[in-house]
């Protein structure tokens, strides 16, 4: 997870945990344990940004001064990095991902955010770039999505990277409003590191309500299936998927659950939960998702939410930390679930 620009892992144990959590929640902080990790060598003054995980490996970017970011790879448990000159001048737009192929031999790509997009006829508003570790060295492909990323970053699953796609399906103006209403269809895309090509668009398990507007980040199980969360207004669902390739997904519903019918949650708590990363424990048929509190005028700070929640209705919270800056943005709250690894970076 990233904490204050630097990375830390989060070591989460939920053995027993929907049976030991008293009603305050503090008792999970007893689940919890948050370590920070040196990764950046000492000698340098660096800005963590971004990270991306796939393989036991992380792909970092690093900002060094004002615009100015480099690329390093890194492998916390063998303790090795690998520095990455960029091809292209970086752009906060910017997106990135982590894969490798059949061989095993690792990729980078990079969807650099295109200006002049509209005079290139480049549907999605970005070139694509990849970095291959065995040449040492950047290619251009010439491929595009076809689609809006948005501000949604990839998840890594078999060596493969899914994104969510969206594209505006509907749009109709409303007299009695005064407005436009715009629907907007979502679904997942898949970079296939061993054919450098992206698939066709994969439906997602759910069909929203008109107008769309969810919260819709996604998450890896043992780097076997995709998981996908889906909150509209109130309601919780988790999917995750049964089989899952390029160009086919098939899902089973892991739980839904309905906020409303949650005691003890703060009036309005669900118009402001929103959160951004997620992991789910199979077994224990829970989830564990990752958010900040409301932010409260009254105070300079905010508290960064830990929330463990069931399909039974069991849902129970605690901070994990105080957040002095409160207008961090979500998207900054980076967590993903890490297994060691043994590949070398160099």
């Amino acid at each position: 997870m990233m904490i204050n620009s630097s990375v830390s892992s989060l070591r989460c144990d939920l053995q027993g945990i929907q049976n030991s959590i008293k009603d305050d929640g503090q008792d999970l902080l007893d689940h919890l344990s948050i370590k920070k990790i040196t990764s950046i060598p000492s000698n340098t003054k660096m800005e963590m940004t971004r990270v991306f995980h796939c393989d036991g490996l992380l792909l970092c970017v690093a900002k060094e001064q004002q615009d100015h970011f480099r690329f390093f790879v890194w492998n916390p448990y063998l303790g090795q990095t690998k520095w990455i000159q960029p091809r292209n001048k970086f752009h906060r737009l910017d997106k990135y991902a982590l894969g490798y192929d059949k061989n095993r031999n690792h990729k980078i790509l990079s969807l650099v955010y295109n200006n002049d997009s509209k005079t290139r006829n480049i549907p999605s508003g970005f070139f694509i770039d990849v970095y291959d570790f065995s040449t040492d060295s950047w290619r251009f492909l010439d491929v595009d999505p076809g689609w809006d990323l948005g501000c949604y970053n990839g998840v890594s699953l078999k060596g493969n990277t899914y994104f969510l796609g969206k594209e505006v399906t509907t749009e109709i103006y409303v007299p009695a409003l005064g407005a436009e209403i715009t629907d907007i269809g979502h679904y997942l895309v898949c970079f296939d590191f061993e054919t450098e090509c992206f698939g066709p668009r994969l439906p997602l398990p759910f069909r929203p309500p008109y107008p769309f507007y969810a919260v819709l980040p996604r998450s890896w199980v043992r780097d076997e299936k995709l998981a996908v969360l889906y909150i509209h207004c109130h309601i919780i669902e988790i999917w995750i998927s049964i089989e899952v390739e390029p160009n086919a997904v098939s899902w089973s519903i892991f739980f839904t659950l309905d906020l409303s019918l949650v005691n003890g949650l703060p009036d309005g708590f669900a118009n402001y939960f929103a959160p951004t990363s997620f992991f789910i424990d199979e077994e224990k048929k829970v989830a564990v998702l990752f958010d900040l509190d409301i932010h409260d005028q009254a105070r300079n700070f905010r508290y960064q939410m830990a929330y463990v929640v069931g399909g039974d209705g069991y849902f129970k919270s605690v901070n994990t930390r105080i957040l002095s800056n409160h207008w961090v943005n979500r998207s900054r709250l980076v967590r993903t679930s890490y297994v060691p690894s043994l590949v070398h970076v160099y």
